[in-house]
């Protein structure tokens, strides 16, 4: 049993969860009171959108992730919906684009402005037609651009590609859950006669279909490049139930077990970077994670993460909007519509060095596309373009349809210079004197790219600065001002690592030199 496994080595045995401060919470979200099994929010590093209560069709809010405290009860809404808003999911590769779905049958995709929202929005972007039912579930694909997946209630999964404005229709079955395998070349469904099905993607046809009656599955989830699948359910006698599936055999699971008698749903999370699995239940406030292994007994119990708080839904931040300097591995957003507060619990490794963790963060899906939409749909596959973490390794842009300028100057990632024994090579120093020396220009220059525009903090203009006229501006303005304190306390705790870095490099050098 998982439960209580052997000891084992594990970096991440003692991972514990920590749910954020009052002031670092979201208060009076007037979150949905919806009882459709989504998980309503939808998080990346700028923004964080969760569906809510209005009268007449559906809306949805969305939040500038630093915007916490109470939130003004007169805050523009996403509102281009007819019906129920039953879910959103932010484009990987656009921290600006947000697609919706919703009871009145349509999928849409809005273009979020970079400024703080004055008015509601009610005209999308785009509008995706192709069901004739309610659409319940949408899912972006991991590596190509613009290809986006829904589920309606009238017996399709819909295939968009959005730049093109086109759908096919495939795979005639109401699905509840789906995932993607790391490329996007397989698609897993969980479907509402509670079976898992693989599926072509591309031509809609059912690779594989479990036949196993003891396990009724809700959600299913692709665990990275393991080729196994993680389902969660009900047994025969509605116990809550997980499983564990080999991707090329799905007649009989690797490993079943029963959690406990509760009658709520449990969501499904996997960090491929770190092989942690977290299970959140829908109705109590417990977040229970695992590591998984690819040998016996595959998965490998860790902690629970327990409240006295129910949470309704759920959202995640992507790994590049972690904070790496407090060794967070994960970040949750739970909703919880009895005190209509969003509460960020962060998932931490305890760790007292305060310098960057590498064995922790290994390189981790960026933010660009590895295809376009049309070089998949022609049947190509590549895996997700990798970035890392490294505090001063690059800013990950999220807006591949505008080129980045060249930076001024390209930060040196030290720990590819060194050699075994943890000292630098000679040719390494003549870069990191010419970073010591132009210190105070970095800091100049940084504010001005060359082409001499405006540097974009969480997409607001810091140097655009009109006198406030009214109190609605004077608020953005506070906004605005917070943001940019933020970020220069960042650049000074980048400056502060590369410091250090680069006085351990000197004393490694002198002592080379004085042992010649």
């Amino acid at each position: 049993m998982s439960w209580h496994p052997q000891y084992r080595s594990s970096k991440f045995r003692h991972v514990y969860g920590k749910a954020a401060s009052k002031d670092k919470c979201y208060d009076c979200v007037p979150i949905t009171r919806n009882v459709h099994d989504n998980h309503f929010c939808a998080v990346n590093p700028h923004f964080i959108a969760v569906v809510t209560e209005c009268a007449g069709g559906g809306a949805f809010l969305v939040i500038p992730i630093h915007q916490t405290g109470k939130l003004d009860p007169h805050y523009p809404k996403i509102c281009g919906h007819k019906g129920n808003v039953l879910d959103i999911k932010w484009n990987p590769f656009n921290d600006f684009v947000i697609a919706s779905c919703s009871e009145d049958a349509t999928v849409k995709i809005w273009d979020i402005p970079k400024h703080l929202l004055t008015r509601n929005i009610t005209s999308p972007k785009k509008e995706l037609l192709g069901h004739v039912r309610r659409v319940g579930l949408i899912e972006w694909h991991p590596t190509a651009n613009n290809i986006l997946f829904s589920s309606g209630y009238d017996y399709k999964v819909g295939l968009f590609s959005v730049e093109l404005s086109s759908c096919n229709a495939l795979f005639g079955n109401v699905v509840l859950s789906m995932s993607f395998n790391t490329d996007g070349s397989l698609l897993a469904t969980a479907c509402r006669d509670r079976k898992i099905r693989l599926i072509d993607p591309r031509a809609g046809t059912v690779l594989q279909e479990a036949s196993y009656k003891s396990h009724r599955v809700n959600k299913v989830l692709f665990l990275g490049n393991m080729k196994k699948l993680f389902s969660t359910g009900t047994s025969r006698w509605n116990n809550r139930q997980i499983a564990l599936w080999d991707q090329n055999d799905l007649s009989v699971p690797l490993l079943e077990e029963d959690l406990d008698g509760s009658s709520g749903l449990l969501f499904p999370f996997y960090d491929s970077d770190t092989h942690m699995l977290y299970v959140v239940g829908k109705g109590d406030g417990n977040i229970r994670y695992y590591e998984i292994s690819p040998e016996k007994p595959y998965l490998n119990y860790l902690m629970e993460y327990r409240s006295h708080l129910p949470q309704k839904g759920i959202g995640m931040m992507p790994k590049r909007g972690l904070e790496v300097s407090a060794c967070e591995i994960f970040r949750f957003y739970k909703l919880i519509p009895t005190k209509s507060l969003i509460e960020p619990i962060s998932m931490i490794v305890p760790r007292r060095s305060e310098s960057y963790q590498e064995d922790i963060y290994p390189l981790t899906t960026g933010a660009q596309p590895a295809l376009t939409a049309q070089e998949w749909l022609n049947g190509v596959n590549k895996g997700p373009l990798l970035v890392s973490l490294r505090p001063g390794s690059g800013a990950v842009n999220s807006l591949p349809q505008f080129p980045e300028p060249e930076p001024l100057v390209k930060t040196t990632d030290l720990s590819q210079h060194q050699d075994r024994g943890g000292k630098m090579p000679l040719e390494g120093m003549q870069k990191s004197s010419e970073i010591g020396d132009n210190r105070k220009q970095l800091k100049v220059e940084e504010k001005l790219p060359k082409n001499g525009q405006m540097r974009l903090s969480n997409g607001f203009d810091i140097f655009e600065c009109p006198p406030p006229k009214t109190e609605n501006e004077l608020l953005q303005m506070f906004y605005r001002q917070q943001e940019e304190i933020r970020r220069l306390r960042e650049l000074v705790n980048q400056r502060d690592v590369q410091i250090k870095q680069l006085e351990l490099e000197l004393r490694n050098l002198c002592m080379d030199t004085g042992g010649y």
